[in-house]
Order: C-alpha cells, then structure tokens, then sequence
C-alpha cells in the first residue's frame, strides 16, 4: 500500500521551509513497550537554524540542541518550562540545524494507549491537539533525543508516506508563542478545518529556564 511507504532520509535532506508543509497528512509511527501508536500530521511550525531568532540554534550549538545540528531524518526533543516535552524532526544538511515542531495530529491507530496517557483528553480530536499533548500521547520524553526516524520498523519512530495533505487546504500564519524577530515569520502550517489543529496564542513572557 502506498500510504504505508517509509518515508527516506532524501526526504529530510532538503530545506525545511520545503519539508514543514509536505509532513502534513504524513504518518508517525511510535512504537512503544504497550504496541504502536500511529499518527497523523495535521499541524506543524518551521525553525530555520541559526538564521531564525525562534529557533534553538540561533545562538550556536549546545547539549541542548545538539541533534539540530546532525543528520537530516532525527528527533530533536527537548523539555520546555520544567513541565513538558515538545518532538522536532531535524531538516536539511548537516550543521544546518533546521527542524520542524510536530504541534499537532489525529491519532489512528493506539487511540487507547493513548488515552492511557492523556487521561484528561475529553475526545479523541484533543488527544495530540498542541507539542507538549502530542508528545505525552505518544510517550516521548528527553530519552528519544537523537532517534534516527529513517532506521526502520521496530525503532522508535518511523515516517510513513500517508496521504499528504491537498496543497488548497494547507494554511499558513504566525508560528505559537515566539517573539521577537522570530514572530514575524509564517512559517506555522496546519490542514485548514482539521479538528485536530491547535489554537494559535501569541507569545506570553514566562520566568527564563537556564540553558541546559
């Protein structure tokens, strides 16, 4: 079946204002110790590297935001105000440190694990509607920093062809909660009318968290 293709490492290695829009509609899989968790991609937001004031990297390489800096096809997943974990998936060449935000998506498949997870989620619509919800339902946290997306069946992570979302329903805006320079940029993409999507909220100043 098409649909059900893994997505190459050639995918990944383009730019990521390229690569944002064309995951929408795409397939994460998860596979985690309970069985895997599938979903599918309806909201992400573009972080342009070292060029981008709202991205990580703008300022240089850490041990924070190493894996931005690797290979195209890893997860970037870092914690964020002491409370939740957000997964990025790492764009174009080497030292490039392009990365795409999974904001959003339907699950399809593991609705029940889930939901194990997301206790709160009041209908299937909510249970990866926003970073820090996606990456709880999906059982991600700071140990699949690094994870190669393009390894194969049976990693953590696998991308899978899906249907890629019509290019007619594909909008753009302001990406969620940067500010500064990085506001400006409309680099936030979502399938307009998907239930899933999350709601936009600009930038509200929170105490500093250190630099890990």
């Amino acid at each position: 079946m098409p649909h059900r293709t893994p997505i190459t490492r050639d995918f990944f290695d383009r730019p990521v204002l390229e690569v944002a829009p064309d995951l929408l509609g795409r397939t994460l899989v998860r596979t985690t110790s309970d069985g895997p968790i599938e979903l599918r991609l309806t909201e992400v937001e573009a972080y342009n590297g070292p060029t981008d004031p709202g991205s990580h990297a703008y300022r240089g390489r850490t041990r924070r935001n190493a894996a931005m800096f690797g290979p195209p096809g890893h997860a970037y997943v870092y914690f964020i105000y002491g409370m939740w974990f957000s997964v990025n998936l790492v764009c174009g060449p080497v030292d490039s440190a392009g990365a795409v935000l999974l904001r959003a998506g339907e699950i399809t498949t593991g609705s029940e694990l889930a939901q194990k997870r997301r206790p709160t989620a009041r209908k299937e619509s909510e249970l990866a509607k926003g970073p820090a919800r996606l990456a709880t339902a999906l059982d991600i946290d700071r140990t699949l920093d690094g994870s190669d997306i393009c390894a194969g069946p049976g990693a953590p992570f696998e991308l899978l062809a899906g249907e890629p979302a019509r290019a007619d329903r594909i909008r753009t805006g302001p990406r969620t909660g940067v500010s500064g320079d990085g506001a400006v940029h409309p680099w936030r993409f979502w399938i307009e009318g998907d239930p899933t999507v999350s709601p936009y909220r600009a930038h509200t100043p929170r105490r500093r968290q250190p630099s890990i």
